[in-house]
């Protein structure tokens, strides 16, 4: 019997992406949207920064940019969920249309550029999801990120992390989105590394007993010596995580010319080896000291397993579900318990780096 994604796809594949995006969380809101219970499984449970994840399975920031449907998404068999990037305030993006499909390579561009209510508006709806009890199962994570025109990117993360950090499980800054004019900048080590000492300062005095997690998330298109240069800031500085990898620029040579041309950050499957790769080399040249979240590209349970064991500790997804639909999240878990038990690792945390 098909499922409700497969009779409803091509509805949504003929719909602009970004209106198929809304329609979606509509019915994440109205309680359209079906439920898959988590994979209730020990060999899936995994501890990271102190927190017991019931799986490794997240969804990635640009989902729930405005953290609307955090439970509902919970709802969908995910061990943990990142809403955002939000920013300090309100921001329309950049003119649509700024998302794309290729359906035949599982491939998405965009070029949002950060759209969202801004952090006062998504302040109050992650404080109307933790008055809900009982709360969902799951791990809060939020991604933060620059105004667009910002000089002193300092500065807005610090008011995010003061106004947001306390609501959190787990906060990430973004130093990678493309679509954002001089924020990769921030990916130059010296740059990067006084500017996460200047964040988790301000971390350490908004969270004094219990300070939130900090991550920062990293672009597939560093080169080599950057690469090293923030793993060594990350260790010098202390950070608690990183996030890898963004959206690319680059175009592998099989992509459709129309589709190829089209300015933005390339996610999906393209995607896939090149993120495992730059996890592997984070993980060897921090040498797993650092916990990371892997995405980019995942559509399988191999995929996922792939990333942990080259290094991830957890793993994301979000453009797989427009090709494979929600009932991918509890499939992944799944198959990642039979790769588990195959390779004859009694938990997550085992994997992990097993084949760095």
């Amino acid at each position: 019997m098909p499922t409700l994604f497969q009779i409803t796809k091509p509805f949504f594949h003929a719909l602009d992406p970004e209106l198929a995006h809304t329609v979606s969380l509509l019915a994440m809101k109205t309680g359209v949207a079906p439920k898959y219970p988590a994979i209730d499984d020990p060999i899936l449970k995994t501890t990271v920064w102190g927190k017991t994840f019931h799986n490794p399975v997240g969804l990635a920031a640009g989902y729930d940019k405005n953290a609307e449907v955090i439970g509902a998404l919970f709802n969908l068999g995910f061990g943990f969920v990142e809403a955002g990037g939000v920013t300090t305030k309100p921001q329309k993006g950049l003119p649509k249309p700024r998302i794309f499909r290729d359906i035949e390579n599982e491939a998405i561009i965009n070029r949002m550029n950060f759209p969202n209510v801004g952090m006062q508006a998504f302040k109050k709806n992650v404080e109307k999801f933790l008055e809900k009890k009982p709360r969902p199962k799951g791990i809060l994570g939020i991604q933060i990120a620059m105004t667009s025109g910002q000089t002193e990117p300092e500065k807005d993360f610090k008011m995010l992390i003061r106004h947001l950090a306390p609501f959190a499980d787990y906060i990430v800054f973004n130093v990678s989105c493309p679509n954002t004019p001089g924020l990769r900048n921030l990916e130059d080590p010296e740059v990067f590394k006084e500017l996460a000492g200047i964040l988790i300062e301000e971390r350490n005095k908004v969270c004094k007993n219990n300070p939130v997690p900090l991550l920062a998330k990293f672009s597939p298109d560093l080169i080599p010596e950057r690469q090293e240069g923030l793993a060594q800031a990350c260790l010098s500085v202390g950070i608690d995580g990183i996030s890898v990898t963004n959206t690319t620029t680059q175009r592998p040579d099989y992509l459709p010319k129309d589709f190829r041309e089209r300015k933005g950050g390339l996610s999906g499957k393209p995607l896939n080896e090149r993120s495992t790769e730059m996890i592997r080399t984070f993980y060897q040249l921090t040498d797993g000291k650092i916990p990371i979240i892997g995405l980019g590209g995942i559509s399988s349970g191999k995929d996922a397993y792939d990333k942990i064991c080259a290094g991830a500790s957890l793993v994301q997804l979000y453009s797989a579900l427009v090709y494979h639909g929600p009932e991918l999240v509890t499939q992944i878990c799944r198959d990642l318990v039979a790769y588990l038990n195959e390779d004859g690792h009694a938990q997550v945390s085992d994997a992990v780096g097993s084949k760095a």
